[in-house]
C-alpha cells in the first residue's frame, strides 16, 4: 500500500447513523475524518458546526480533518479548536486580507494549519504562506456540494504547489475523488485524499479505502 492519506468526508454520510458511519470507515482503514463546515454564505449550503465536531470527536480517535468553507472564520476558529478538530483548514478567498493572523490563530491552539483554494483561485497565491503550514487542499469541484464531477484542470495546481512546497506539507485534494481521478492526483503529487460519495456509496467500504491506498505509481 502507498502511503496516501485517506480522509472520508462525512458529508457524504448517513447523518441519522453518524457514529456508526465513522466507526465504519474507521474499522475499515481510513486515516482521518474530514469534516465539512458550510455557512450558506462563502458555499451556497449549510452543514454542520462545532457541536457537532464536538460530538464526534467523542467516538473516534482519528484525526479529524476540519474544513472550514465560511466567511470570518476567526470568529469560529477557537470554537472548532476547543471542539476537537486536529486540523483546521481556511480558504484563501474568505480571509486573503489576514491569513497570517489566522494562522497564528490555529497554532495558538496546538493545531495543524491548512489553507484551502477554489478551483479558480491560482495557486501561487499560497506562495507568501507555505512555509508557515501543514496542509494545502486543493477543491477539484466548487465546493458547497458533495457528489460533484472531478475538474482535472484543478489538479494541475498539485505541481506547480509540489515544486515550491516544503516536503513536510501535506497536498490535499477534495472533489470527485475516485480510484481513476485518485491516481491523477497522486501521479502529481498528492498525498492525501478527501472521499465522500465513493467510500460512504461504496458496497464494500473497506475495498472502497483499499482501492486508493493500493493506487500504483
Amino acid at each position: 500500500m502507498n502511503n496516501i492519506i485517506i480522509a472520508p468526508s462525512i458529508l457524504s454520510s448517513d447523518f441519522a447513523n453518524l457514529e456508526s458511519e465513522i466507526k465504519k470507515v474507521e474499522k475499515d482503514g481510513a486515516d482521518w475524518i474530514h469534516v465539512d463546515v458550510m455557512d450558506g454564505h462563502f458555499v451556497p449550503n449549510i452543514t454542520i458546526g462545532a457541536p457537532v465536531v464536538k460530538s464526534i470527536r467523542k467516538v473516534t480517535s482519528l484525526p479529524l480533518d476540519v474544513h472550514l468553507m465560511i466567511e470570518t472564520p476567526e470568529k469560529y476558529i477557537k470554537d472548532f479548536a476547543n471542539a476537537g478538530a486536529d486540523i483546521i483548514t481556511i480558504h484563501y478567498e474568505a480571509c486573503a486580507n489576514n491569513i497570517n493572523e489566522l494562522i497564528n490563530l490555529i497554532k495558538s491552539f496546538g493545531k495543524k494549519v491548512g489553507i484551502s483554494i477554489k478551483p479558480k483561485t491560482p495557486a501561487s497565491v499560497l506562495t507568501p504562506y507555505i512555509n508557515n503550514i501543514d496542509l494545502i487542499l486543493i477543491m477539484t469541484v466548487e465546493p458547497g456540494f458533495g457528489g460533484q464531477k472531478f475538474m482535472p484542470d484543478c489538479a494541475e495546481k498539485i505541481t506547480e504547489i509540489k515544486q515550491i512546497a516544503p516536503k513536510q506539507v501535506i497536498i490535499e485534494v477534495d472533489g470527485g475523488i475516485n480510484k481513476e481521478t485518485a491516481k491523477y492526483c497522486i501521479l502529481r503529487g498528492a498525498n492525501a485524499l478527501v472521499a465522500g460519495s465513493y467510500i460512504f456509496s461504496a458496497d464494500n467500504i473497506k475495498e472502497a479505502i483499499n482501492s486508493l491506498k493500493d493506487i500504483k505509481v
